[in-house]
């Protein structure tokens, strides 16, 4: 795969992973841009040990335009986007609205005794995974995923290098029911300056598990979903998508490497071969459910950057809030005031409609 990264007008860096070594991406962005915004602010909440980011400069981003309006589009002779080339494989920019990034300006030191305050260092990139408006993941070919886990390892290790980052976190959300503002096939990137809280709370019960038993806790509870059968949904040699038995979600899948390893760049050549083709199985099975696009959030959860590494077991989080044909679930009020999941589907029963879908 060829790599290729040039500078937007704004100063923004965009990288194109093309799939031929001969392509050119010599095409200059043409645009007149005003400076990024600056890092967002970062308040710590003492109530619940978390950090919170005041991205103000977000308010104003870009809001579901037309497709003649798309920013994730290539650019023609008479409009110019954020992709300054006529065409593309895969492309990755540094995010125009961010809610993390490097250029950090002074902030005050707290809010109160009890709310420190801090720069929301790190970053947040864009992921076209292609450059038809109107195409989706599950539409890409084997080889176009490979190329998209490829872009993806290579920002993981790139971003694990930026000061004051601490884990990276890849992700797609499909779908206006998700909270969408492009409908442009892409995903994003954010690189945070600390270990999120869920993170966090999975590190702690690897943790545990180590010390009791000796064991990877992710990697005995593949095992044990694999020695049980029942909500397994699709396997290769290298890969088993399952539903979790706690799960939360009316249908999750979790995509798991058999190997345990601590994040993408660590996957071999095979491993990554392996992903695309089960992957957009469990895609398209998703889309088959209900016989529509199915609004989904895929988050790739990979070990930090630079502590605790040896616990994390890479794993895709593939789920949807879609209940039925014409419902959703909503966070309402033990969800999202409580965060006790109240799952309307059993794991069980999510698991045999997926594998007949």
């Amino acid at each position: 795969m060829k790599r290729t990264q040039i500078e937007l007008a704004d100063g923004r860096e965009l990288i194109y992973f093309d799939e031929r070594d001969d392509a050119v991406r010599d095409q200059p962005d043409r645009r007149e841009l005003p400076p990024p915004p600056p890092a967002s602010q970062l308040r710590y909440d003492p109530l619940t040990d978390e950090w919170v980011a005041v991205a103000v400069h977000r308010q104003t981003r870009t809001f579901l335009p037309p497709a003649d309006q798309c920013p994730l589009c290539p650019s023609t002779a008479s409009r110019l986007t954020e992709i300054p080339a006529p065409g593309y494989d895969v492309a990755v920019f540094e995010n125009r609205f961010p809610s993390l990034s490097q250029r950090v300006a002074d902030e005050p030191a707290e809010i109160t005794p009890f709310t420190p305050v801090r720069p929301g260092r790190g970053r947040c990139e864009v992921v076209c995974f292609t450059d038809d408006h109107n195409a989706s993941f599950a539409g890409l070919s084997p080889r176009r995923v490979r190329s998209v886990l490829d872009a993806l390892a290579d920002r993981t290790t790139a971003l694990g290098e930026l000061p004051g980052v601490e884990q990276i976190f890849p992700f797609e959300n499909r779908g206006v029911e998700i909270g969408v503002t492009l409908h442009h096939p892409h995903g994003q990137i954010y690189a945070y300056p600390f270990v999120t809280p869920r993170t966090r709370t999975m590190l702690a019960a690897a943790r545990r598990h180590a010390e009791r038993t000796g064991g990877n806790l992710y990697a005995d509870v593949l095992a044990a979903e694999r020695a049980a059968g029942e909500r397994i949904v699709a396997s290769n040699e290298h890969w088993t998508a399952y539903v979790p038995a706690a799960a939360r979600w009316p249908f999750e899948v979790h995509v798991a490497p058999h190997r345990p390893v601590p994040d993408i760049p660590a996957l071999t050549d095979a491993e990554r071969d392996a992903f695309g083709p089960l992957y957009l199985d469990v895609l398209r099975r998703f889309d088959g459910l209900f016989d529509l696009p199915m609004p989904y959030i895929a988050a790739w959860h990979q070990a930090p950057v630079h502590v605790d590494r040896e616990l994390g077991h890479l794993h895709l989080q593939l789920f949807t809030i879609r209940r039925a044909k014409d419902k959703l679930k909503y966070l309402a009020g033990s969800e999202s005031g409580m965060g006790v999941f109240i799952n309307d589907i059993a794991p069980e029963r999510a698991a045999e409609l997926l594998r007949a879908a």
